[in-house]
């Protein structure tokens, strides 16, 4: 039985050896792409190229071809296989990140040059553009009251419209209001921008207002509010309904009850990223909103600036003051997109299910 045991262990440990597959080193992938890094930027500067974007370029493709040539020659075709595709997802996620970096660093550089207590205190009162100072004071206050005023109204239609959808849409009416849901997810914002000047302005006769603008930005909230709400309530359990009608407890009332805080924190980050969407939104300020260098208050009558009207203008001034005002509010803009953001997940993980240890 010993030999019989000991020939069995030399047989399995000699075919483990074998079988025993050679691989590259943990630290080929950095040390290939610092490679490919150093003999794409020598290529580019060998070549005369004068943009860094082809010297990444060129190093990306380096890349991607050294590490299958070395997974093929060392590991196999098949794993140089496995190491193309993981190539490419990785060059593939740098070329979406690096002109994310590249647009968040231009804009702290050169937007941090204006932006102190003075520009976000001070509107544009007496100031000429020509000149440094000013503040952009006036058009914070607008973007919240028109960006809230639009949440005020595009949240509970789509909240509505999405419980219909989900707990008693059926039929050709449910079919139609889903095709045009999905039809207003792509509408350009010049357009709702154009179909309120035509009703409220032209039509009705009411005047360029910081609401007339928020009527544009809830248009192009509804959506968003709807697919996000209806997604959130789809992934409520069918459990928890029956056994609330089970009860005896009215259909109107499981929702109120059971449905809507269940998926509460789904429903309120869908609400912050909508309004993180339209709160960039220039294209409708500009043709209901207009421009006010001063301070107004009043969304409902007079101009009223906001932040993306208050860069465009800025920006069409044609002088460096204007262009770095411009730029620290396009830097507070930014900030404040992405607060709303960190809210939106903050909800999602402060309501997100508890589970038990």
């Amino acid at each position: 039985m010993s030999n019989v045991a000991v020939d069995k262990t030399g047989a399995a440990g000699g075919s483990s050896l074998g079988l025993r597959q050679r691989r590259l080193p943990r630290w080929t992938p950095p040390a290939l792409a610092a490679g490919a890094i150093a003999v794409g930027c020598g290529i580019g500067a060998a070549a005369g190229l004068d943009s860094r974007v082809q010297w990444g370029l060129i190093a990306a493709v380096l890349f991607v071809a050294g590490g299958y040539a070395l997974a093929a020659a060392v590991e196999g075709r098949r794993q140089a296989t496995n190491q193309l595709a993981t190539s490419l997802v990785w060059v593939c996620f740098l070329l979406a990140v690096v002109p994310l970096v590249s647009l968040i660093w231009e804009t702290v550089d050169r937007g941090s040059e204006v932006l102190d207590g003075y520009f976000l205190g001070h509107s544009m009162a007496g100031t000429q553009t020509i000149f440094a100072g000013g503040g952009v004071y006036h058009a914070i206050i607008g973007t919240l009251e028109q960006v809230g005023i639009a949440a005020l109204i595009a949240t509970p239609i789509g909240l509505l419209t999405a419980i219909y959808l989900v707990e008693y849409g059926r039929g050709k009416l449910a079919k139609a209001v889903t095709f045009f849901v999905d039809v207003m997810t792509g509408i350009p914002s010049i357009v709702a921008g154009l179909f309120i000047l035509s009703l409220w302005i032209i039509v009705l006769d009411f005047d360029y207002s910081g609401f007339a603008g928020s009527l544009a930005l809830a248009i192009l909230m509804m959506p968003i509010v709807v697919r996000s709400t209806e997604e959130m309530l789809k992934l409520v359990p069918d459990e928890l309904r029956e056994a609330s009608l089970a009860l005896g407890v009215p259909r109107w009332r499981t929702i109120l009850k059971v449905v809507l805080p269940t998926a509460i924190g789904g429903i309120a980050t869908g609400v912050m990223l909508a309004v993180a969407r339209v709160a960039g939104e220039s294209a409708p300020i500009v043709l209901l909103v207009f421009g006010s260098q001063t301070i107004n208050n009043n969304p409902f009558e007079g101009a009223q600036s906001s932040l993306p009207y208050y860069i465009y203008e800025q920006w069409q001034n044609g002088n460096e003051p204007s262009y770095d005002r411009a730029w620290a509010a396009a830097l507070v803009l930014i900030a404040f997109v992405m607060i709303l953001n960190l809210v939106a997940r903050g909800i999602a993980r402060w309501k997100a299910p508890k589970t038990g240890r």
